[in-house]
């Protein structure tokens, strides 16, 4: 299901020392980036909460005495230039804080924060147009900070994983240097919704404990974290990483150490509240659809098949500026498959299934061996209930490639709205197995064995599904499936 979008979203690094030797008054000795990334093209609209969180987390850090340099919708050169300017700024001993909220990606086990304008069709795209978090922390230690804390509301549903199957949801464990507290906002591996609102439950939490005085660093964000969990019903469950040799406060009180000044407890922010932020709600359609594959099943029963696009959808894609753009590559080059293929996927995604069947069918005219295309053109086919076609593409992809996860992930979906409940538990299982966390394959699987009598079995992979992806009920409604 290549198709399929699957997010990141904050990282902070911010502390203060409490080491004798690095000066209370030393506000040059505590630097923090914060970026707020909120308008991506890819995505259906604008973030609502990382522009006023990454001002709260700003104005935060600056009262707390940090030299604070902050960036609203950076690119990927303006956020390469903005992490210089950190980094230049680290001084031996330095506190080191970078704040990001927006989307991120796992690749290879590394977690990824993602520039507006990152262009992400693959895996490798990801590890070419994002800042990986393994290496800012790294070049963070070479510059010489002694402290080094990052604080990730990064674990959104994005637009970008889903163009390629190989993803793992959420953010991956980091490797960091020794002196580094690391938080994301979400558990390893899973995403969670945004409220809607105008902040973040995560920041909502972290900005209420961060002002308490006397708490060191990692009790502040343990804080956050229980405070996250109850304001979120257990949704959204924050993961923390330490590797702090020693105490430090963000705001110093009673407890801390000789050679740090006991700060006041800051003044409320304005608009602030003590009581707990609401649960986060679930989008109101799912981001994107992912492409299903096939294999050998009975004829389809009944098909819920999404209304086709019609003059309007065209019209409405035409100022996309990633069909623009791709469009305008079609132009000077015809016979351009990668844009071609790309063009469906960016069609697909967004419901006009008319116009990425054409593409995917000029595809596969240029090069009768993209398994890719052949996949996404199963998925897209199986989107407007041509069940027979979509199986005859399915099959090839599979006879093309042995085992890809996607067109077993794609089969297994086919397999479920024909009613073929034991294929589909069994193109589920050979998913699964090749990874494990694929929801889709997880939810999907689920469905079946309650559909072919494993009542309590099913139940247990929906259960788990839904904690690793609070969107994917609404993604299978949108298959027809439910």
């Amino acid at each position: 299901m290549n198709i399929r979008f699957g997010l990141l979203a904050a990282l902070i690094l911010a502390i203060v020392p409490t080491a004798p030797s690095v000066a209370a008054d030393n506000s040059a000795a505590q630097v923090a980036l914060v970026i707020g990334n909120a308008k991506y093209p890819d995505n259906e609209a604008p973030l609502k909460e990382p522009i006023n969180d990454a001002r709260d987390v700003a104005d935060e850090l600056k009262h707390d005495g940090f030299d604070v340099e902050t960036g609203q919708n950076l690119t990927g050169e303006g956020m390469r230039l903005a992490l210089n300017r950190l980094y230049n700024r680290i001084k031996p001993g330095s506190v080191a804080l970078i704040f990001f909220s927006g989307f991120g990606i796992q690749s290879g086990r590394q977690s990824y924060i993602i520039p507006v304008d990152a262009q992400i069709w693959t895996e490798a795209d990801v590890r070419r147009d994002g800042f990986g978090l393994d290496t800012i922390l790294g070049e963070i230690n070479n510059r010489g900070a002694g402290v080094k804390i990052a604080l990730l509301d990064a674990s959104r549903r994005n637009p970008f994983e889903r163009r390629f199957r190989s993803f793992s949801a959420g953010l991956a464990p980091v490797i960091a240097p020794s002196g580094t507290l690391v938080m994301y906002s979400a558990a390893l591996s899973s995403v969670v919704s945004d409220t809607g609102t105008d902040h973040s439950v995560f920041v909502g939490e972290l900005l209420k404990e961060i002002r308490v005085p006397g708490l060191t660093a990692e009790e502040t964000l343990n804080r956050t974290r229980v405070g996250v969990t109850r304001a979120s019903r257990s949704e959204q469950v924050p993961w923390m990483s330490s590797s702090l040799a020693d105490d430090f406060y963000f705001v110093p009180g009673q407890h801390a150490k000789p050679g740090v000044a006991a700060a006041p407890p800051p003044p409320p922010r304005p608009g602030a509240t003590s009581e707990p932020a609401s649960p986060p709600t679930v989008a109101s359609k799912p981001t994107a659809p992912e492409l299903p594959a096939a294999a050998g099943m009975p004829p389809p029963a009944i098909i819920v098949a999404r209304p086709p696009d019609d003059g309007k959808t065209t019209v409405a894609l035409a100022d996309d500026p990633t069909i623009k753009s791709l469009t305008a590559k079609l132009a000077a080059n015809p016979d351009d498959a990668s844009a071609l293929y790309r063009r469906g996927q960016v069609y697909a995604s967004k419901g006009a299934y008319s116009l990425a069947l054409k593409d995917f069918d000029a595809t596969i005219r240029l090069n009768p061996k993209d398994v890719e295309a052949y996949n996404n053109r199963c998925w897209t086919r199986t989107m407007i209930g041509d069940l027979q076609s979509a199986l005859r593409d399915c099959n090839e992809a599979l006879r093309l490639r042995p085992n890809f996860v996607d067109a077993l992930d794609s089969r297994g979906l086919l397999n479920l709205k024909s009613g073929a409940n034991k294929n589909a538990i069994a193109d589920f299982d050979a998913a699964l197995k090749i990874n494990p966390r694929l929801t889709s394959s997880l939810y999907g699987r689920g469905l079946a064995k309650q559909r072919n009598g494993a009542a309590a079995e099913g139940n247990l992979d929906i259960t788990n599904a839904k904690a690793m992806d609070p969107n994917i009920v609404k993604e299978f409604t949108g298959y027809g499936v439910n």
